[in-house]
């Protein structure tokens, strides 16, 4: 009798912690689910909230009359850009120069000459051709620029030592992470331009998209209206390079020279 006794008391008491066990179990999809969704909510804010941003640059200018026009552009559109300027193109185009600072773009340095075989003899003619671009535009709106672009990129000119140079002397690189090809093929349709230009950039925060505003540029004014439309509708945030913009350059070379040796 006592036995069975013992045995009836053990029974209730599993029976008990089976009953406590399977409310326990059956409370873990609710939290599951609650830490899931809370989870999900924080994604959708992180997306949201994340900044794309893009900048608009030209390089090449001042130009007679497609720098003019992409002036427009910007103007009808609200946007703003970058402009790399060649010095030896200043003198005699003061004016375009003025208006680009004036509407609130910013400027740049793209050497003096643009001519490959004097800017990439040695790096320190390099750093002369940019003071001496410096020194054209501070002479027509009193600025010293210090954000650099190096003609056709930096890949290939630039290393360790050489961008010492350049930020010993408050030089910053910008390069890009998109190009619309203007440069090579001037001539490309404008709806290829603009395909190009927006290519992939849904995969990018942060755009810097590259442009010509040279007088053969005239299919870049014909693209440029859809490519700024595309980025707004996009939720991107138009900015201009400034010296407190994140520097963006090419991977450095890891040769000791890069520039043409013996020129």
């Amino acid at each position: 009798m006592k036995n069975r006794i013992k045995f009836f008391l053990f029974l209730l008491s599993g029976l008990f912690v089976m009953f406590i066990c399977v409310k326990n179990v059956s409370a873990i999809p609710i939290s599951s689910n609650e830490t899931t969704s809370e989870n999900h909510d924080l994604d959708k804010k992180v997306s949201h909230d994340m900044k794309k941003v893009i900048y608009l640059t030209f390089d090449d200018g001042p130009s007679y009359k497609v720098t003019g026009r992409v002036l427009d552009i910007l103007k009808e559109k609200d946007v703003k850009g970058t402009f790399f300027l060649i010095g030896s193109q200043i003198e005699g185009r003061e004016g375009v120069v003025k208006r680009i600072y004036d509407e609130g773009n910013s400027i740049g340095l793209h050497t003096y000459t643009h001519k490959f075989n004097k800017i990439y003899c040695s790096e320190d003619k390099f750093i002369q051709e940019m003071l001496a671009c410096r020194i054209q535009i501070n002479n027509v709106i009193g600025i010293s620029p210090n954000i650099i672009r190096f003609p056709g990129g930096s890949s290939k000119h630039l290393n360790n030592r050489c961008l010492k140079k350049l930020h010993d002397n408050n030089f910053k690189v910008y390069d890009w992470n998109m190009d619309n090809t203007d440069g090579l093929n001037p001539k490309l349709s404008p709806y290829s331009l603009y395909r190009k230009a927006t290519k992939g950039s849904e995969k990018l925060s942060k755009v810097i998209l590259l442009l010509h505003c040279t007088d053969m540029n005239n299919n870049t004014c014909e693209a440029l209206p859809e490519i700024i439309e595309y980025y707004k509708s996009q939720g991107y945030e138009f900015k201009t390079i400034t010296e407190d913009t994140q520097e963006l350059y090419f991977p450095i070379s890891r040769r000791t020279f890069t520039f043409f040796e013996g020129m």
